[in-house]
């Protein structure tokens, strides 16, 4: 039997984080991961789909450098060797991960966790078993991708996103069921390694939920380069042959037949919670099977805190990461609380896409006199010298009081402007505020200055209304 004064199942970005904060408050600190520390994001997920996505837009631009003078033939991908770099890139962040863990005297212990009880964990690693006392317990086990009940993961033809990331051959055609932030970034992925791509979504949009204004970007680039897109449609028949997977997709104007290589499932994911016997100890769930947490991420028994996708959507690695500091320090006996204004998000398709805050809709309807301000990326000096003017930024602002509410921005970079957007709303701070704040040229934040400025109702490089 180990003892414990808190113990983290999960050992992904909300569990290692939490028991990094946990150990530098001097409690005795176990996290158990079944698989590798750094957990889905670090391993099969955030990280090696970003490094694919670099090397492979690396890959893109150099194939059409010759608009800017630079002329390059015989250019290719050796999947090989993609996938090596992606793997190095892997270990070297799990690597770091489990020494600052070990660094600050948090323990880990490899297995599959069982509750026991609020205070006991039994945990099993082949045909070791042990058991751990703790005073304080986290629930940070995560989530796993859904599946369709007549279209099962084979992880050979119908896979899911950590076996697209693991491919060493680009197949021909690919199939992406699901239009949300990891189906379209693995769908821009293969479409730049020459995948016939296909995307079949659900709902009347790519990327639900996201400004329609931003994603008519994204999904006229998509099309563009020759990526099938089909709406309000879904997959209702599959069939394997040897060689290929033939589908049936029921579509407004009738059903369609598809045949591919590759079929992506990407409708979603659930909390990982099948093996915790929550109902028997009493940690209360909403009708998805979320775990219920107040704002120091306390469940409805006390000693039990619960962090990351477990507890519901949105399912970010940062914002899982916030939950484990937060958890720690609570249960630590500070008085830490989940008081974040917002939390940001962005996907890393082509066009970059980012949000935070409240959309100009969401705005109108929590009562807000809700006016929005537009600055095209076309008009940006850092972007045209880039040749990469595709996009906007756009801000959301109350216009009686010129409160910054959110902002969408599609193009590149999104992905690293969105935070300067997210720290002024978090300050409190008024669209002039951004307006007055000097920016260096030529860069691309400086889309956010005047997107502000004319807000402000002082737009230096856009014409008033009235005056084009």
């Amino acid at each position: 039997m180990q003892e414990a004064d808190i113990a983290i199942i999960g050992g992904g970005p909300g569990g290692y984080v939490c028991a990094i904060r946990a150990a530098q408050l001097g409690l005795r600190t176990i996290v158990i991961e079944k698989d590798r520390m750094g957990g889905e994001c670090l391993n099969y997920g955030c990280i090696p789909s970003k490094a694919l996505i670099t090397a492979v837009k690396l890959y893109d631009k150099i194939r059409n450098a010759q608009k800017l003078g630079i002329k390059v033939t015989g250019v290719e991908v050796d999947m090989q060797i993609m996938q090596a770099w992606k793997k190095n890139v892997v270990e070297t962040f799990v690597s770091g991960v489990e020494q600052l863990c070990k660094g600050y005297g948090a323990k880990i212990i490899k297995g599959e966790a069982e509750l026991v009880a609020k205070d006991r964990i039994r945990v099993t690693n082949k045909d070791q078993v042990e058991e751990i006392s703790t005073e304080k317990l986290v629930i940070a086990t995560g989530s796993i991708p859904l599946e369709l009940p007549f279209m099962r993961f084979d992880h050979r033809s119908i896979i899911d996103s950590r076996d697209s990331l693991e491919l060493t051959e680009v197949p021909k055609r690919f199939l992406v069921v699901g239009g949300g932030a990891i189906g379209l970034e693995i769908a821009s992925l293969y479409q730049k390694l020459g995948s016939q791509v296909t995307i079949v979504e659900l709902t009347e949009q790519l990327l639900p939920g996201t400004d329609p204004e931003v994603v008519r970007i994204v999904q006229r680039n998509l099309e563009r380069k020759g990526v099938k897109i089909y709406l309000k449609s879904k997959v209702v028949y599959a069939e394997k042959t040897p060689y290929s997977v033939k589908v049936t997709v029921q579509t407004p104007e009738g059903n369609v037949e598809v045949e591919t290589d590759k079929i992506l499932l990407s409708i979603g994911r659930r909390p990982n919670t099948d093996k915790l016997n929550l109902g028997q100890l009493g940690i209360l769930t909403d009708q998805k099977g979320y775990i219920l947490v107040n704002k120091q991420m306390s469940t409805s028994v006390e000693g039990v805190y619960a962090i990351g996708d477990v507890t519901g959507p949105p399912m970010l690695a940062h914002k899982a990461s916030k939950q484990g500091i937060v958890a720690a320090e609570a249960a630590a006996g500070l008085p830490a609380s989940a008081d974040w204004k917002v939390i940001p998000d962005a996907t890393f398709s082509e066009p970059e896409v980012a949000n935070v805050g409240m959309t100009e809709a969401t705005a109108q309807v929590k009562g807000f006199a809700a006016a929005k301000a537009r600055f095209p990326f076309a008009a940006l000096g850092r972007s045209l010298t880039a040749g990469e003017t595709e996009g906007f930024v756009k801000l959301v602002y109350d216009q009686n009081t010129k409160l910054l509410l959110g902002a969408q921005i599609v193009g590149s970079s999104a992905s690293d402007l969105i935070s300067e957007v997210s720290l002024a709303i978090e300050m409190g701070a008024s669209v002039e505020d951004l307006a007055m704040t000097i920016h260096p040229h030529p860069t691309l934040p400086e889309g956010i200055m005047e997107a502000a400025e004319i807000a402000s109702g002082k737009p230096i490089h856009q014409l008033r209304i009235g005056q084009r």
